[in-house]
């Protein structure tokens, strides 16, 4: 293995351990990844094998759930088990039921990639995207374990693709395939004489649409609607409630509904007193009021995905900061789609501004001039339902190239 890679990592142990003293997440990692060799040994039954499923985080972990929740619905006898990289990931989901071991990755040092690969029996190992750990990635290459990439993404800044990556470019050859999400990406590949890859889509369509197809009606919600246009604004930062709140107070013929990625008393607080009409929060609503106000503020988690439906509008938050959120669980309703300036590296975006139905604004003019035209345009929605009806249906085709049986 390569020297400089060997010695970043375990520089990287050190410093999380270092860290660890100091804050939460590092602790979280460090004492986790520690407790790993804990739950292998408690919960592997060393006469059944398993299928691998590593994760970064909570992201990578959606897109590794409809291939890991179709698997185990056609075959129930199948054992997973789940490891995490981030304590983001880990916290959230470290109970899933459909994964019979969810546990974090070890740091990725030869003597913990052979003595985690001794501990259980691997039948399959699929890495999600962005997973790439040389010394794990080789050792499953020594024992002949198959090794699967899926939902990945290239782009051609990456190490792989420079003069110096030949110690990447080893890595991409451990895996026996490889699963992206666009045509970019196979190019790439194929320039390094990577020929084992499969353009198969992004697997989170298909999450969305399952959510999608499983949303209950929200009775309070269709109450407060009234028949009146609404913008159903989700995961929403400062930057963009000053320009959404303005527009909504100027217009007295559409509803709100904000759901802000932070629900903390100071934040709520901060979203009242910028409105100008009647408004409740979500868990203050009843049959007798709902019908009053003209704005919900969202003051509670699990819901938003389900509220999407209600939109003629949806608008996604986080473009004027690091970048945008999940634009797929709003697009999976057919309506149009507006966010912020800081959308180019996500592709869904890209995609759906190529197609006619998402929209990028960056100050208020521009906000105004996108929802008045979406307000009277009632064919943007059709673009958005058919991007993501084109795009469904990764899932399927992983499976289907590997064996849902994974012979």
């Amino acid at each position: 293995m390569n020297f400089l890679y060997n010695l970043s990592i375990h520089t990287y142990g050190r410093l999380i351990a270092t860290a660890s003293h100091f804050s939460e997440k590092a602790k979280k990692r460090h004492h986790g990844s520690h407790n790993t060799w804990k739950i292998i040994e408690e919960k592997t039954n060393k006469k059944l094998s398993y299928t691998w499923f590593h994760v970064s985080s909570l992201g990578e972990f959606e897109q590794g759930r409809p291939v890991m929740e179709k698997l185990k619905k056609e075959n129930p006898e199948i054992k997973i088990l789940l490891t995490f990289f981030s304590p983001s990931g880990y916290e959230v989901r470290k109970n899933y039921s459909n994964a019979d071991i969810v546990c974090y990755m070890p740091t990725d040092t030869a003597k913990n990639a052979k003595k985690f690969l001794s501990l259980v029996n691997i039948e399959k190992a699929i890495f999600v995207k962005y997973e790439f750990w040389g010394n794990f990635l080789n050792e499953l290459k020594k024992r002949n374990i198959p090794t699967y990439l899926i939902s990945a993404v290239f782009r051609k800044e990456q190490a792989f693709f420079k003069i110096y990556g030949g110690f990447y470019r080893n890595m991409l050859k451990c895996f026996n395939h490889l699963f992206v999400q666009d045509n970019n990406s196979y190019k790439l590949l194929k320039s390094i004489d990577i020929y084992k890859v499969t353009v198969a889509g992004d697997t989170r369509f298909d999450r969305v649409n399952y959510i999608a197809q499983q949303s209950k009606n929200i009775p309070l919600i269709e109450k407060f609607i009234d028949k009146k246009n609404v913008i159903v604004a989700g995961s929403t930062w400062t930057a963009d409630e000053d320009l959404l709140i303005k527009y909504f107070n100027e217009r007295k013929d559409i509803k709100l509904i904000i759901a802000p990625h932070e629900t903390h008393e100071s934040r709520i607080t901060e979203i009242r007193n910028k409105l100008k009409c009647a408004h409740l929060l979500y868990s203050q609503l009843t049959e007798n009021n709902a019908k009053n106000v003209d704005c919900i503020v969202i003051d509670c988690f699990g819901i938003l995905s389900s509220v999407y439906r209600y939109a003629h509008i949806a608008y996604i938050g986080g473009g004027f900061g690091s970048g945008i959120h999940n634009t797929l669980e709003a697009a999976v309703y057919g309506i149009p789609i507006v966010w912020g300036p800081n959308y180019l590296r996500f592709r869904e975006a890209r995609e759906l501004i190529a197609c006619g139905g998402g929209f990028s604004i960056s100050d208020y003019n521009s906000l105004k001039n996108v929802f008045d035209n979406l307000f009277v345009n009632s064919c943007v929605g059709k673009k958005v339902a058919e991007y993501v009806k084109q795009n469904l249906g990764a899932t399927e085709k992983i499976l289907k190239l590997i064996g849902s049986r994974f012979v």
